[in-house]
C-alpha cells in the first residue's frame, strides 16, 4: 500500500528579481523521513524551508501537505510581538493541560518560560521557538539551525528527543555530529538544483565529491568536443558550407550549453598568518579564581599554555567559559591568583555576539573603518597582512559579490556575518587566536577550510565551541567547566574528554566508598602540612597536569612514528617535533615542581 506523503512540492519556481533560486523543483517528504537539508551558505536552504512551511509563496508550482498533516516550522528569527513572556509564546497554540510540555522542553533546552520577551536574548527567543515546536508535536517538523545558541548538554537532550519522535523532520544544521546521528536521507541544494540521496549526512561528503568529479569529467569532455568542432569549422567549412550548416548549428548549441553551465562556488580564499612568534610560554595561570556575588565561576585553577597549543573550553551556557578566556588573556582580573602573559603577544578575537560588526555599517565601511585595516589616502583600499588590497577584491576572497559591498551588515545571513568577521580578523597578523563560537552558521566547506587554517597556524588557539565534531578536529587540550567553579583539564578533544571522564568516574566512586568505610587514622598528618593555600592547591593539581602532558607526548610520538611524515608533510612534522619538545620540557618542569612541593609538605 502506497504511503501518503507528509508534504509534496510540485514544479516549484522562485526568483527574487534575478536568477532563479529554484526552477521546476519537485520533491516529496514521506512519513518517518529524517532528512538533512545541506548546501553552501546562500544556496537557498532557508528559502526552501520557508517555501515548504508556506512562509514564502513560489512564483509557480504548488506545495501540498498530506491530509491532516500539521507542518511546524522553527524560524531563525521568531516573531514574539504580542507576548509578555517566552512561556506565553511557546504555549500559544496549546491548551492549559499541555503547559507541562513547554516546561519540560524548557528544562531540556535551558530557557525560563517566565522570562519577559523584552529582556530575552536572541538565543533565548530561539530556544522558546524550538520549545514551542516540540510541544506542539506536528506531523512534520522543519528545523532551521536548531542547535545554534544551545550548549552541548541541550544539544544532547534535543538529539535524544528527535531520535524518539514519530514525526518526520527536515533539518538544517552546521553541526556534523548532530546531522550524522539523526538523519537517514539528504537533500542537497547546489546552484538551484536539489538532489536527494537515501542516506544520512554521514555519506554526504563522499556523494558530493563523486557528483562533482562526474561533473568535472563531463565538462572536460564537452570542452574537448567544442575545441575539435571549432577547429573543423575553421579548417573545413569553406569547401562544404552548404552541406554542413547543421554541424555549425550543433557547434553553436554546444557553446550555448557550456555557457549556460553554472560554475560551482569556490571555497573562500582565507589565509591566517601568525606573524612574529610569541614567547614559548604564552599564558601561566596560578591559583586564579572568580565569583560574581554568590555565584562561583572558578575555584582556584592552574594552567600553563605554551606556544602552539590548541585549547578548547567546554561546558554549559552561563558556566563562565568566556569569563575564563577573558581572564587568561588579561581582559578580566581574577579575584585571586596570578596571570602571567608571555612576550610579544598579538591577540585576535572572534566573539560569538559579532559585537565587532556595526549592523548599520555597510560591508565596505566595516572593513575600511577598522583602524588596523585603514590605508591612508586610499578610501577603496584595505591593509591585508601588510599589503594594500581593493575592498571589493578582498570581499570576494570571502565569497561576497560586488553588489553586497555597499549593503548593510544587518542584511547579511548568520553565515555571511561570520565570514565578514573572519575577513577582519584574518587581515592582520596574530599569534594568539581566541575563537568564541566560530562555527555558528558556517557551512561545511567553510568549516573544513577554517579547520585546515587552524592546523597550519603557527600561533596559539583558545576555542569555545559546542560543535563536537569541530572540537575533535581542532583541540589538543580540553578544559571542562563542570559548574560550581570546577574546571578540569583533559588531553585531546571532545571525544577524548568524554572517554577520560567516563574512565575516571568509576574508580573515583569506588575510592570514595572505600575511604568512607576505612577506619580513621587519628595519628596521620595532613598531606600538605607546611604549604600555603596556593602551594597545596598546586600540589593537588600537578598529577592531573602530568597525566595530561604524558598523554599528549604519547599522541605526538605516535604521530612522529610515521616514517613518511617528514617527506609527505614537512610542516606538520616540524610542528609536531617542536610540540613534542615543549611538552617534554613542561613535563620535566612539572615533575620537578611536584617533587619540591611534596618534600616541603613532608618537612
Amino acid at each position: 500500500m502506497a504511503r501518503i506523503p507528509l508534504l509534496q512540492l510540485n514544479d516549484i519556481s522562485l526568483t527574487f528579481g534575478g536568477d532563479p533560486v529554484f526552477d521546476g523543483l519537485s520533491l516529496v517528504v514521506q512519513p518517518g523521513d529524517r532528512v538533512a537539508l545541506v548546501g553552501r551558505n546562500g544556496s537557498g536552504k532557508s528559502t526552501l524551508m520557508k517555501v515548504m512551511a508556506g512562509q514564502v509563496e513560489p512564483d509557480r508550482g504548488e506545495v501540498v501537505a498530506g491530509p491532516g498533516v500539521d507542518v511546524g516550522y522553527m524560524q531563525q528569527e521568531p516573531d514574539l510581538s504580542g507576548f509578555a513572556t517566552l512561556g506565553e509564546f511557546a504555549a500559544s497554540e496549546l491548551g492549559p493541560a499541555d503547559m507541562y510540555k513547554v516546561e519540560r522542553a524548557g528544562e531540556g533546552l535551558k530557557f525560563d518560560p517566565d522570562r519577559p520577551v523584552e529582556t530575552a536574548s536572541g538565543g533565548e527567543r530561539r530556544r522558546a521557538a524550538l520549545a514551542k515546536l516540540l510541544a506542539e508535536a506536528p506531523g512534520l517538523m522543519l528545523l532551521d539551525e536548531p542547535t545554534n545558541h544551545l550548549d552541548i548538554e541541550a544539544i544532547a537532550w534535543l538529539e535524544a528527543e528527535l531520535k524518539t519522535t514519530q514525526a518526520g523532520f527536515v533539518l538544517i544544521s552546521h553541526d556534523r555530529a548532530f546531522l550524522r546521528e539523526l538523519t537517514r536521507a539528504t537533500l542537497w541544494i547546489d546552484r538551484g538544483q536539489v538532489r536527494r540521496q537515501e542516506k544520512g549526512f554521514a555519506a554526504f561528503e563522499d556523494w558530493r565529491d563523486e557528483v562533482w568529479a562526474q561533473e568535472d569529467d563531463a565538462r572536460h569532455k564537452l570542452d574537448r568536443k567544442i575545441k575539435a568542432e571549432a577547429r573543423w569549422a575553421v579548417e573545413g567549412i569553406s569547401a562544404r558550407r552548404k552541406r554542413n550548416q547543421g554541424r555549425v548549428r550543433a557547434l553553436q548549441s554546444l557553446r550555448a550549453e557550456r555557457a549556460s553551465q553554472i560554475a560551482r562556488q569556490g571555497a573562500a580564499t582565507m589565509a591566517l598568518e601568525a606573524g612574529q612568534k610569541s614567547g614559548r610560554k604564552v599564558i601561566e595561570a596560578k591559583g586564579i579564581s572568580k565569583a560574581f556575588g554568590d555565584k562561583v565561576i572558578l575555584k582556584p585553577f592552574d594552567m600553563t599554555i605554551m606556544r602552539g597549543d590548541r585549547v578548547a573550553l567546554v561546558g554549559p551556557n552561563g558556566v563562565g567559559k568566556t569569563t575564563l578566556i577573558r581572564m587568561l588573556i588579561g581582559d578580566e582580573t581574577p579575584d585571586s591568583g596570578t596571570i602571567t602573559l608571555g612576550t610579544n603577544l598579538d591577540v585576535a578575537w572572534f566573539d560569538q555576539a559579532r559585537a565587532q560588526l556595526n549592523p548599520e555599517d555597510s560591508l565596505w565601511e566595516s572593513l575600511t573603518g577598522s583602524p588596523e585595516m585603514r590605508v591612508r589616502g586610499a578610501a577603496d583600499q584595505v591593509m591585508v597582512r601588510g599589503t594594500p588590497k581593493h575592498v571589493v577584491g578582498y570581499l570576494k576572497e570571502f565569497l561576497f559579490d560586488e553588489r553586497q559591498a555597499r549593503a548593510p551588515v544587518k542584511s547579511l545571513s548568520g553565515g555571511e556575518k561570520a565570514r565578514l568577521l573572519l575577513a577582519r580578523i584574518m587581515a592582520r597578523e596574530s599569534n594568539l587566536l581566541v575563537l568564541d563560537e566560530p562555527t555558528n552558521d558556517l557551512d561545511v566547506e567553510t568549516l573544513d577550510l577554517l579547520q585546515d587554517l587552524l592546523e597550519s597556524y603557527d600561533g596559539t588557539v583558545l576555542l569555545v565551541s559546542h560543535d563536537r565534531d569541530f572540537l575533535d578536529r581542532v583541540a589538543a587540550t580540553t578544559v571542562a567547566m563542570e559548574g560550581d567553579g570546577r574546571a578540569v583539564i583533559y588531553a585531546g578533544g571532545w571525544s577524548d574528554y568524554r572517554k577520560q571522564r567516563q574512565e575516571d568516574s568509576a574508580p573515583d566512586k569506588a575510592a570514595q566508598k572505600a575511604k568512607a568505610a576505612a577506619p580513621k587514622d587519628k595519628t596521620a598528618k595532613p598531606a600538605a602540612q607546611g604549604l600555603s593555600f596556593t602551594e597545596k592547591h598546586r600540589l593537588e593539581a600537578l598529577p592531573a597536569e602530568m597525566d595530561r602532558l604524558t598523554a599528549e607526548i604519547g599522541k605526538l610520538e605516535e604521530l612522529l612514528s610515521d616514517a613518511d611524515l617528514f617527506t609527505r608533510e614537512p610542516v606538520k612534522f616540524r610542528k609536531a617535533t617542536e610540540a613534542l619538545t615543549e611538552r617534554q620540557e613542561k613535563l620535566a618542569a612539572s615533575e620537578e615542581e611536584w617533587l619540591m612541593l611534596a618534600e616541603k609538605a613532608e618537612a
